[in-house]
């Protein structure tokens, strides 16, 4: 197999594509067509200030440094969410990344910000972890962005978890989920710009240029993750994609071209008025928030199994904390 660029040697294969790459070519086709994708969806403007969200895991890290590559100035954003050792070495990974590269990492402690880890607000709320875990994530992206005048987030999400998403939602109709879903969801009064890069580009090719770049990354999975419905849809569209390469693609790229506007023209307008929570001041379709609302129920119970002190109260400011140099726009 040789490489489609130079003809020596091919390291990676990109089937869907019909096309190989050594090393070097691969690592140039690959933040090409993130490049691609930020100019073709006008992901990133000249004066937009960037936030990419960094887990500590392949497509965060991966996110961050063609981002970088390409001359965009963005500055991390972690979540510590207190789930033991797992996120200890996010943490670690993310940070020694960051210092490496003399970028600016923002880092928010769930714990320390709001008195419970994430395994203890399940616990006490009676919901999944990756419920309460997934709610507290968006709260803080879009708190630490405003606060700190951010206007876009930058996600890793790749072909892989889009392609399973979008089969989610469509296996039960999920309308408001589906006119929302696809690689970048402009901002609103309050809310930073969300975009997704990486999104053209499956888990196999993120892995492979993480691997050919030297990427240190953390290759475990969240403990929590086990018997997720998502890693059940990926392994059916994997499936398929190992018999057809190129259906997670066709299965998006389509959805996104010929189905979603459809969706949208026939819906009826929403017509949702958009408030200020009273507790915490996010955005929000009610009188209180729905994070406000959980974490608030969390502390009640939590001060009944006296896992908080009794005149212990939700504040739903954020503790920030900031390494490295600051960071400006492109």
């Amino acid at each position: 197999m040789k490489c489609s660029v130079c003809g020596q040697r091919a390291q990676v294969e990109v089937r869907r594509r019909n096309q190989a790459f050594c090393a070097e070519h691969y690592r140039d086709w690959f933040v090409s067509e993130v490049r691609r994708n930020l100019r073709r969806h006008r992901m990133i403007r000249s004066d937009d200030r960037l936030l990419a969200a960094v887990s500590g895991g392949k497509d965060s890290l991966v996110l961050w440094d063609t981002l970088t590559r390409l001359g965009y100035r963005a500055s991390g954003f972690h979540i510590h969410l207190g789930i033991g050792d797992y996120s200890r070495r996010a943490l670690e990974t993310t940070r020694a990344f960051a210092a490496e590269r003399g970028l600016e990492l923002i880092v928010v402690d769930v714990r320390q910000s709001f008195g419970l880890t994430i395994p203890q607000l399940a616990h006490v709320t009676g919901r999944a972890a990756c419920s309460g875990c997934g709610l507290s994530k968006r709260y803080l992206m879009n708190r630490v962005a405003a606060d700190e005048g951010f206007n876009v987030v930058a996600t890793g999400h790749n072909l892989d978890d889009e392609a399973a998403t979008l089969l989610g939602n469509v296996s039960h109709w999920q309308t408001d989920a589906l006119v929302r879903q696809g690689p970048m969801l402009e901002g609103r009064e309050g809310l930073a710009r969300r975009v997704k890069p990486l999104y053209s580009l499956t888990e196999r090719e993120v892995a492979a240029y993480a691997f050919l770049s030297g990427i240190e990354y953390q290759h475990e999975e969240c403990p929590h993750a086990t018997g997720a419905k998502s890693l059940l849809y990926k392994e059916m569209l994997g499936k398929m994609e190992t018999r057809m390469p190129g259906t997670k693609q066709v299965f998006l790229e389509q959805y996104l071209k010929k189905i979603q506007s459809l969706l949208k023209s026939g819906l009826p307008e929403a017509g949702v008025e958009l408030k200020r929570c009273e507790r915490c001041g996010s955005v929000t379709t009610g009188q209180v928030c729905a994070h406000c609302k959980l974490w608030d129920r969390a502390y009640t119970r939590a001060k009944k199994r006296r896992l908080l002190p009794e005149d212990a109260s939700f504040d739903p400011v954020p503790k920030i904390h900031v390494f490295g140099e600051a960071a400006g726009t492109k």
